[in-house]
């Protein structure tokens, strides 16, 4: 007589419900996901990959009409539409990563209620996703810098430092904001104009010089000020490369990555039932 057997999963506490070995053998799945949703972006579409170039390419033009040219707010020196532009390209990546993190649970509610997997693959692969549309706005930027003749500075050593920063802050919030979405479906809704409110809380179309002297250092806890920043300084040679400011966002987007990590978990018990 054959005796059945059965998988029982039980939920671990700390830092064990995080198996990073898990996620490693789950490896295709997140390539599976990754991919996907790179052509469910693009599926259908007239124009395809080239919304990645129009999105930051228009931002910036209506930045540069109504904030450099009416407004005319200060952009250290260098083209308003440069200014933007490599801006633009991190916040673009960071801004449409918190979108897509906050749904990618509650899109995925079928798969969730299922099938075993562990769960922050979805959140990863929305963010991973995205890294399509930011290597061709990068390019886009490289060409313009072309265009302009300017060189980046010896700085851009540092350039992996802020993509770290800016992985890390995307990360941490993307899984706070897609385990919060599983139980309160507002924050779906509040994710539409939440994250055009924020792009002023970061310098996007001001420079961080802008901020009373005596305040930078609170704004820089903003990890994307430092990351922006340092754009800038790199590719623009606008100000100093600010590492003070980089600094404090690493130790903040590091923070926001390991709560994030811990948020995940504990609220990944009850995806399953109210998913």
């Amino acid at each position: 007589m054959n005796k059945s057997s059965s998988l029982v999963i039980r939920a671990s506490r700390g830092w064990r419900g995080i198996d990073w070995k898990e996620l490693i053998h789950y490896r295709d799945l997140l390539w599976f996901l990754t991919v996907r949703g790179i052509k469910a972006k693009y599926a259908q579409s007239v124009l395809g990959v080239a919304w990645a170039v129009i999105q930051p390419l228009f931002s910036t033009l209506v930045f540069t009409v109504v904030f450099g040219t009416l407004a005319r707010i200060d952009s250290n020196g260098v083209p308003y539409f440069l200014f933007s532009l490599v801006a633009l390209v991190p916040w673009t990546f960071f801004a449409n990563t918190l979108t897509d993190s906050a749904n990618s649970l509650v899109s995925n509610a079928n798969m969730i209620t299922k099938v075993y997997f562990p769960r922050l693959v979805l959140p990863l692969s929305s963010i991973l996703s995205k890294g399509v549309d930011f290597l061709i706005s990068f390019a886009l930027v490289i060409v313009f810098l072309i265009v302009y003749r300017m060189l980046p500075s010896w700085h851009v050593v540092w350039l992996p430092w802020l993509l770290v920063v800016l992985l890390m802050t995307s990360l941490g919030i993307g899984m706070i904001l897609s385990a919060m979405a599983v139980q309160y479906r507002d924050v779906k809704h509040a994710m539409v104009f939440a994250v055009q409110l924020i792009m002023y809380a970061a310098p996007v179309v001001y420079p961080t010089t802008n901020v009373p002297e005596g305040w930078r250092s609170v704004y820089a806890l903003n990890p994307m000020v430092g990351v922006i920043e340092g754009f800038r300084s790199i590719f623009l040679h606008t100000l100093p490369f600010p590492y003070g400011w980089v600094a404090q966002g690493t130790l903040v987007a590091t923070a926001l990555f390991v709560f994030g990590l811990f948020y995940f978990r504990k609220m990944e018990r009850v995806f399953a039932d109210v998913a």
